[in-house]
């Protein structure tokens, strides 16, 4: 049985009771809180009331209940987990909500982590479920870096405010949990190696985490412009250069540029993967380093890039390493150049 409160270094999760009704319903009342939401709208403070009193004297969950916990800070309720368990009370089904001001510090994550590993730690449940918009990306980014797994788009099946809308569902097993957490975190020695068909297995396996699709293409793309470039401009097809990324003799990652041409004057990086398996190891910094090395040895002044400027975008990465926007634009993408 999941054992309340849980503390964190930084959070306690507790059962939520009435005299936090108020909280609850001040920021689900907030339209940019409800908008990936399913509650009706304005959400009253007796909705609110009469969402917790149905649970004012349970201890914690039990099979086939949902359940609302709450989330402190500070002795402050700074947001919610949302806690079923479905399939006889082997599946857990999680949901989170942070008040606005208490976004951006990383409390979901934490929060709905802490939560996962006390529900797999029971020994009952070997399976956590969540669903979400796909438009919602914050959410879905807090899922992937706790280690659900993507399992697909369920189409316009939830009613959502009178409309049906998609949802896309993420599932975490306890031995995904388990690899998750082991993962390395560190990493020697990074080389640019050759695509062959020792590897190709492997390389065509990389991908990144789902919420990162907006910004990094998947190999299956990746691959095919290998073979099938695409026109830069003016009928002239790019030059792909390519290899894989490889950590401490992994397979981690794939890196593609388009090579001097006719219409490109110096190196344009145009495709860059780290499997989210390897992310945070400091192999992408590593690994465009190689590049640049690489593209100096061969006498060429300029390495470019693109990137499209969205949160959770790669411009804070390329900054850092120097590239700086030239004031183009590639279609949405703002257009970058490393002086060598």
């Amino acid at each position: 049985m999941l054992r309340l409160p849980i503390d964190t270094p930084r959070l306690r999760i507790r059962m939520m009771r009435r005299p936090d009704a108020a909280r609850l319903a001040a920021y689900r009342n907030l339209p940019d809180i409800a908008r990936y939401q399913d509650w009706s709208m304005p959400y009253s403070l007796a909705q609110a009331e009469q969402a917790l009193q149905a649970q004012h004297e349970l201890d914690g969950p039990a099979a086939g209940e949902w359940v609302q916990l709450a989330i402190d800070h500070d002795g402050e309720m700074v947001g919610d987990l949302a806690l079923g368990l479905v399939g006889g009370g082997h599946v857990g089904s999680l949901g989170y909500t942070l008040a606005p001001e208490h976004q951006g510090r990383g409390f979901a994550s934490e929060a709905a982590g802490a939560l996962v590993d006390a529900l797999f730690a029971t020994g009952e449940v070997h399976r956590v479920i969540a669903s979400l918009d796909p438009a919602n990306l914050a959410s879905m980014r807090v899922l992937e870096q706790l280690g659900f797994v993507f399992e697909g788009v369920a189409r316009k099946a939830e009613p959502i405010r009178g409309e049906w809308l998609d949802d896309m569902r993420f599932g975490l097993l306890a031995e995904d949990r388990a690899t998750w957490l082991a993962r390395p975190t560190t990493c020697d020695e990074v080389r640019l190696v050759e695509v062959t068909p020792d590897n190709l297995t492997a390389v065509a396996a990389l991908q990144t985490h789902r919420f990162q699709r907006q910004f990094v293409a998947p190999m299956e793309r990746n691959l095919a412009q290998a073979l099938v470039p695409e026109i830069v401009k003016d009928g002239v097809a790019a030059v792909p250069w390519y290899r894989a990324v490889e950590a401490d003799g992994e397979i981690v990652g794939f890196v593609m540029y388009a090579d001097v041409s006719p219409v490109e004057p110096y190196p344009f990086l145009w495709r860059f993967l780290i499997d989210r398996m390897h992310q945070r190891r400091g192999i992408g910094a590593k690994a465009i380093a190689a590049v640049i090395d690489h593209v100096r040895s061969h006498g060429h002044p300029a390495l470019g890039t693109s990137w499209v400027d969205a949160p959770g975008g790669p411009r804070p990465f390329y900054e850092r390493l120097g590239f700086v926007p030239t004031g183009e634009l590639d279609g949405e993408e703002i257009v970058a150049r490393l002086d060598l």
